[in-house]
């Protein structure tokens, strides 16, 4: 098991590449790599970070969890050749924020991981993105609060247009946010997808609380 998680963690670059395009599409194979942290962020404290390189988020964006997640799905969705608003998208996470996409391999089944930034996200998923057209709607959600911090267990489905009759991805997002007393935060999105004719179990497909 270590020597498999070894070979998948320093699998190429080009792989991983290849493979964020089709997770969007379906469970194919997982290249690896597990992003480095990103130095910047390591390096100061997250008030520095976001004040020195972190744009500011709208505030209607970022009033309230269903704000926050409403933008962070609206975001990345749009038509094929329109360009989508990654200043936007940075401002709804903590500079620190982790992506992390989990499958297993159709070959072997080995359950595998990758760790991203936020910027990473942009890199490896931005082009394919807005060059293919892609549409992610919220479809259940289960929440958990305690004080600041919130949990959101949110199902999704993808489409590569509006007009589509099905999807072609369904998934979880796990999305941990933070509220820092004036506006809420994605501190981390981990998400397993899963081709569309695949269900989501029926405790996720509620909006509750």
């Amino acid at each position: 098991m270590q020597q498999s998680m070894r070979r998948y963690i320093h699998a190429s670059h080009s792989t991983l590449r290849f493979r964020w395009l089709v997770s969007l599409v379906l469970a194919s194979a997982l290249g690896g790599l597990l992003a480095p942290v990103r130095a910047a962020a390591q390096e100061q404290p997250p008030e520095q970070a976001q004040e020195a390189e972190w744009p500011e988020a709208d505030p209607e964006d970022v009033a309230s969890v269903d704000a926050i997640i409403s933008a962070l799905y609206g975001v990345i969705s749009g038509p094929a050749g329109q360009a989508r608003d990654w200043d936007r998208f940075r401002s709804l996470h903590v500079p620190e924020a982790r992506l992390i996409p989990t499958d297993a391999s159709q070959e072997t089944g080995e359950v595998r991981y990758q760790v991203w930034s936020v910027d990473d996200y942009e890199e490896r998923a931005g082009s394919f993105l807005e060059q293919r057209g892609f549409y992610e709607r919220e479809i259940g959600r289960v929440t958990e609060e305690f004080k600041n911090i919130t949990h959101v267990f949110s199902a999704y489905e993808s489409r590569w247009t509006p007009e589509d009759t099905e999807p072609f991805q369904r998934g979880i997002n796990s999305i941990q946010l933070f509220h820092d007393g004036d506006r809420w935060w994605i501190v981390n999105i981990f998400w397993r997808g899963v081709p569309g004719d695949e269900a989501i179990p029926d405790q996720y497909l509620g909006l509750s609380g």
